[in-house]
């Protein structure tokens, strides 16, 4: 059996950090969008938004690093539990508990070359992901 889940998003809010005894857990929305053509033709995007936790030192620098807005790659897995809010209400809650999360903004001060500058051999092509996933090597 295995549950993997791999999203790349947009944060929707800061991180929310819980301190616990003997550990720490960061809490955040994460949006994913996929783009796509209908059948008369238009374009049309569908945002999905996952909830997600990381626990450990993680959290910390998760909390310190990614704001709203920020792109990120998240891996983990996804949980589904209950719980009964103060009015006596029975909620489900589905999260993806993150193992590994990759920040993918540049960092803090680094500006991307003007648009007519021509790539140098260094430059790493990144896919875009929001095309209709046909050149997706999966």
């Amino acid at each position: 059996m295995v549950n993997k889940v791999i999203l790349i998003g947009n944060l929707g809010q800061d991180p929310e950090i819980r301190h616990f005894e003997n550990s720490s857990v960061a809490s955040f929305s994460l949006a994913t969008s996929e783009t796509y053509t209908d059948k008369s033709g238009v374009r049309q995007t569908l945002t999905e938004w996952h909830r997600v936790s990381i626990w450990g030192k993680a959290a910390e620098t998760v909390q310190k690093y990614l704001k709203k807005g920020s792109k990120a790659y998240v891996e983990g897995k996804i949980t589904y539990r209950k719980y009964t809010d103060a009015q006596g209400v029975e909620r489900n809650v589905t999260e993806i508990k993150a193992d590994n999360i990759r920040f993918l903004d540049p960092p803090s001060g680094v500006t991307s070359p003007p648009p007519d500058d021509k790539p140098t051999d260094k430059s790493i092509p990144v896919p875009d992901f929001n095309d209709s996933g046909d050149d997706l090597p999966f």
